[in-house]
């Protein structure tokens, strides 16, 4: 069959069948936008059915950490498949990939956290953390204690749960979201301050404040957790000022309320440390992990449980019989082979150092090549996270109206020359995720492509 055919009619079925996620689905339909179908992968590099290569400099949606291409996992898939493709992992039921990856999960996790239950999606593990989490206060007598916190800008999926927890508008809008328990707070967000007066001291000071407030205003007896992500990921990658997690988890412990860590960006290496917890030292009672569990070579979730938590969920399941949560995919073994091979490679690679060194060289080189820049108006990342914030002055913080799409039109300039990032949600505003194989000379054309699409947008 002629390729072109083929891939004519491939393009065709994809507009008339396929329902893409956080999509424009008239325009899709219309033919307005484009659509790319992905062939292969190697290194920090995607290529299409056009035989048009890029350097992905977002690692998919912050996913391949270890970097597309790596034969260890797919023969450890493979082998997987061959040997046993699926058994559940109910009543005690467990495979030898869960198992093993379970123990390599918890020699990774902070101290006191030792037990993993597995999903296949952030979504449904924060989902599970919900869950978990009222559970836990029923089984200590506190069935008021069942609000969540979350904070604006944040992201914890797009379940009924995860989308309200989620503090982005996109994610609400005509879904009768965010439902009623959950509660939002004030996003560590320095750069967008309401006061441009303040210090990052007391924005910090004002952040704890404002959790203070409206602990007081709930009541503290109705609120069960606190979940933020170590980094705000898809709300802008914004690193938390200096001291903002102590000052919050001291509020936290004042309350008796539980912590949830949602490390499914920053888990496994994407800050330079193992954990993002460890970075800013959080002692959190349940950690969300995903993308980087398996680099995305496969579909796998977990909810990583602490101590004292498991203490509780024990003496439930004394008290009422057998938790009643559970998926079919749970602990699936392809994806636990993935990832055990996934963590095995991270540490014979030295993976997580290079996303430590060469992520610091990209965002050195991007404050150097376009802090002058006069709608540049932040730059900021930690490890292999960065961003890029444009402003149409920078005095006074005046921001481009969203209907100009500044961002997302310095993203398509980009990918015309070679490079993918992101253009993040509610703002102007480029992130970059790459894969931590990423190289410094790699570094280096994603600055020189950012900078040059920059001046084709804005001069």
């Amino acid at each position: 069959m002629n390729k072109q055919l083929t891939n004519d009619q491939l393009s065709q079925w994809d507009h008339d069948h396929f329902f893409h996620p956080s999509t424009h689905l008239a325009q899709f339909a219309r033919r307005e936008m484009g659509n790319r179908i992905i062939t292969g992968a190697e290194g920090v590099h995607i290529t299409d059915r056009e035989g048009r290569t890029s350097l992905d400099a977002f690692a998919g949606l912050y996913c391949v950490n270890v970097g597309y291409g790596r034969t260890e996992i797919a023969e450890a898939i493979a082998a997987q498949a061959h040997e046993l493709a699926y058994y559940h992992s109910y009543v005690g039921h467990g495979t030898e990939a869960s198992i093993t990856l379970s123990r390599m999960i918890a020699e990774r996790a902070p101290e006191g956290m030792n037990h993993v239950y597995y999903g296949m999606s952030g979504s449904d593990a924060n989902e599970t953390n919900i869950k978990l989490v009222w559970y836990y206060n029923n089984i200590l007598g506190r069935p008021k204690k069942k609000k969540i916190i979350s904070r604006w800008r944040g992201y914890h999926g797009s379940g009924l749960m995860t989308g309200s927890l989620t503090g982005l508008t996109l994610f609400h809008n005509k879904f009768d979201l965010p439902l009623s328990q959950v509660v939002h707070t004030t996003a560590p967000y320095y750069f967008r301050r309401d006061d441009l007066s303040m210090s990052e001291a007391d924005f910090v000071a004002h952040c704890a404040d404002e959790l203070e407030s409206l602990i007081a205003r709930e009541g503290a007896d109705t609120i069960a957790a606190f979940i933020g992500e170590p980094v705000l990921g898809t709300g802008g990658i914004v690193p938390p000022p200096a001291g903002y997690w102590a000052a919050i988890q001291a509020v936290l412990d004042k309350h008796d309320i539980l912590l949830i860590a949602d490390e499914v960006v920053t888990g496994f290496g994407r800050l330079g440390t193992m954990m993002g917890s460890d970075h800013y030292g959080l002692k959190p009672d349940l950690i969300t992990i995903a993308k980087g569990l398996t680099s995305a070579y496969a579909p796998l979730s977990g909810s990583i449980v602490s101590d004292r938590m498991w203490d509780v969920l024990e003496r439930g399941t004394d008290q009422f019989g057998p938790i009643g949560h559970g998926w079919t995919y749970s602990a699936h073994p392809i994806g636990a082979a993935a990832g055990v091979a996934n963590l095995k490679l991270l540490d014979s690679l030295d993976l997580v150092s290079n996303a430590g060194d060469v992520g610091a060289h990209l965002n050195a080189a991007m404050k150097k090549a376009l802090g002058d820049h006069p709608n540049v108006g932040e730059i900021r990342g930690e490890g292999m996270l960065s961003a890029v914030e444009f402003v149409r002055e920078r005095e006074g913080r005046v921001y481009f109206d969203a209907a100009e799409t500044i961002g997302p039109r310095i993203v398509g300039a980009m990918l015309e020359r070679g490079v993918i990032a992101r253009a993040m949600p509610q703002g102007d505003i480029v992130g970059f995720a790459p894969p931590f194989s990423l190289t410094r000379e790699e570094a280096d054309q994603v600055v020189d492509v950012t900078k040059s699409a920059i001046a084709d947008i804005l001069g």
